[in-house]
């Protein structure tokens, strides 16, 4: 079955139908990553997106039930030049296709990925619409906006808890990836995971000793309750922030932030940590980033730049014990060169438990 990919500007794009045969609208982005198309999919950051792999051959190994970063995918179409639907590897239970259909995911193979990569590089994101090849089009296709209420969409409806024997961590989630709780958990965290919406007192009712604010959709700027949230927290207890976590905890402390060309997404983007002079390889998925010249005048000090764009990668409070990173410390998928921000939030606790103590 013949499908079309029409963007915004009129460029259509004809392949093969696979996964769901439901027509979806969404905004059309890139993926360079080479691996990790079954995290990519599930990563609840990609809500009222269609993903473009720019690696050509997608769904080799196939599908496990180990690599999910979200139990419900959100991810709304799918954009592949090759599609293998012969994987081949141990742990495969599934094939790609057949994972979309089930989660009723559409996609396409079979066109040029290079030539749409090029034109997202060249005139930014945009919408698109995955339909019917033979589907009669009059006129350009009406666009719906798919960007609203993202967070809403994929965060958690009603609290939970992780339990653990460490340290109490309340993690707000704005669309989670599994990735971050498997960092805490292995730290022996008690995690308790609350809805975007929840207000500093509700969360400072739980007795913290650190709050974690993780990655997730959109526009920083369509979650003011977050935002005042934060403020209200980050006297009395550590924070760590992920990507959007970071996004508004710049916006909370008086940065400004800005939607990007075509964004940061793959698994292969240098990135320097300014407080150590070194540089590591990360995992990025985000279309808006921190002004680096609204940092001017804040409390906050530049920890890590891009190499790519010097665009900013990382943040720190100058007066309380926060700090943020736009890339994934977590990965799933991608190098996982920066699990130490893990180790250093810890850090941060315990030194916070400490001079709570001397206090007394």
């Amino acid at each position: 079955m013949k499908r079309q990919l029409i963007l915004e500007d009129g460029t259509t794009f004809t392949g093969e139908a696979f996964g769901d045969l439901s027509e979806k609208q969404g905004e059309i982005v890139f993926n360079t990553g080479m691996t990790g198309y079954q995290e990519i999919l599930s990563d609840p950051s990609y809500c009222g997106q269609i993903v473009t792999m720019t690696y050509p051959l997608i769904g080799n190994y196939g599908v496990n039930r180990d690599d999910f970063e979200s139990i419900h995918p959100s991810v709304f179409g799918l954009v592949v030049k090759e599609l293998c639907d012969a994987p081949s590897n141990f742990r495969t239970e599934e094939t790609l296709d057949h994972f979309l259909k089930t989660k009723g995911i559409p996609a396409i193979s079979g066109i040029d990925t290079r030539k749409l990569t090029k034109i997202i590089r060249k005139h930014g994101t945009m919408r698109a619409i995955l339909t019917e090849a033979d589907k009669e089009i009059i006129s350009a296709p009406t666009f719906v906006d798919t960007m609203t209420d993202q967070v809403k969409r994929v965060s958690t409806k009603n609290p939970y808890v992780v339990p653990g024997r460490g340290h109490r961590v309340v993690l707000v989630d704005f669309g989670m990836k599994h990735g971050i709780l498997r960092d805490l958990t292995k730290r022996n965290c008690h995690v308790t995971v609350v809805p975007y919406n929840y207000t500093a007192d509700q969360i400072l009712e739980l007795k913290p000793e650190g709050i974690m604010l993780t990655n997730g959709p959109g526009d920083p700027k369509d979650v003011p309750e977050a935002i005042d949230m934060i403020q209200a927290i980050m006297p009395h207890v550590p924070v760590f922030g992920i990507c959007l976590g970071h996004q508004l905890i710049s916006l909370a402390s008086g940065a400004d932030t800005e939607k990007m060309r075509f964004g940061h997404r793959g698994s292969n983007h240098p990135v320097k940590d300014l407080t150590i002079g070194k540089t590591h390889m990360t995992s990025q998925n985000h279309g808006y980033a921190v002004r680096r010249e609204s940092l001017e005048g804040t409390d906050l000090e530049l920890t890590h730049i891009a190499i790519n764009d010097d665009s900013v990668e990382g943040v720190r409070h100058k007066q309380y014990p926060t700090f943020c990173v736009q890339y994934h410390p977590e990965s799933s998928p991608g190098p996982e060169d920066t699990t130490y921000l893990f180790d250093q939030f810890m850090t941060n606790i315990q030194t916070a438990k400490r001079m709570n103590k001397e206090a007394l």
